[in-house]
């Protein structure tokens, strides 16, 4: 099986170098206390349980109705139709197919565009003049819709990967930018102060002190991101593709399929649901680290 972007994104990993900084009346017992304090606890049974009621009731619901004959099956198809539509599209080999070419092109866009919108942020977020230079522009962009856009990509970058990945990344830039951008301006500047005091460079500030005191702000706009990704990711396939799951939400209306309709949405739901888990994962990870 062969798709058409092979390579994946290197992305950076936090620098561990520099020094942070502490408060001097501050000593190792009190940091270790407010980690205590601050740190999320982990989702347990009740989290779990909580948590499945809704989808268990909304499932419960659907197949009642479906089995009930209160609503034609040619408009709302049973579980059981859902999961056979899924058994052909995977012994045809399309499922899987389709899948994988969806999360290739979320991960790459969303790689990219996390990656401009972390430098367009630090930039405007540090720089008065840069955000008075870019705040204009970048606030016009951000209100055009994703449709819009691929018109225009198509023309200009063709019909293949381009283009999509492209769109992804526009959709992923915006979320990023905005988060950090406004969390960078309201930096304690008491710890600015204690950075410059240990001689830090300007790049050097922004890596041990800055950026690790807005992570929780990062990774609200990380995972903003990476629903907008999704979002461009359909309308990229919906528009111009003959893979992925947007292709199978639009044939499947071409066709009247509705079962399959329903199996690309909740495809794309669980999808969504799996990375932004997966980014909740890295926070865990960061907060540990800088929390």
């Amino acid at each position: 099986m062969s798709f058409d972007e092979r390579g994946g994104v290197p992305v950076r990993r936090p620098s561990t170098e520099g020094r942070r900084s502490a408060s001097p009346s501050s000593g190792p017992s009190d940091d270790t206390g407010a980690a205590r304090r601050f740190r999320r606890p982990r989702p347990g049974l009740r989290t779990v349980v909580l948590g499945a009621i809704l989808p268990v009731v909304l499932l419960t619901v659907w197949w009642t109705l479906s089995a009930s004959g209160a609503v034609p099956s040619y408009l709302l198809p049973s579980p059981p139709q859902v999961v056979q539509a899924a058994v052909e599209l995977g012994e045809a080999g399309l499922l899987s197919t389709y899948v994988l070419i969806s999360i290739q092109r979320v991960l790459i866009g969303f790689a990219i565009g996390a990656s401009i919108g972390l430098a367009l942020g630090a930039l405007v977020g540090l720089s008065r003049t840069a955000s008075e230079l870019l705040s204009p522009l970048l606030g016009a962009l951000r209100a055009v819709p994703s449709l819009a856009w691929l018109p225009l990509l198509i023309l200009l970058l063709g019909i293949f990967e381009t283009p999509k990945i492209t769109l992804i990344a526009i959709g992923a830039v915006f979320p990023v930018f905005t988060v950090v951008s406004g969390a960078l301006r309201h930096v304690d500047p008491h710890l600015v102060e204690v950075g410059r005091a240990f001689g830090l460079s300007r790049l050097s500030l922004l890596a041990a002190v800055q950026l690790p005191a807005v992570v929780p702000a990062v990774v609200s706009g990380l995972r903003l991101a990476l629903v907008q990704s999704w979002l461009f990711l359909v309308a990229a396939e919906l528009a111009g593709s003959s893979m992925g799951l947007g292709f199978l939400l639009s044939d499947s209306q071409n066709n009247g399929r509705m079962d399959r309709l329903f199996l690309a949405i909740i495809l794309l739901g669980t999808l969504g649901k799996l990375t932004d888990a997966l980014v909740g994962l890295g926070e865990r990870a960061l907060l540990k680290r800088w929390g």
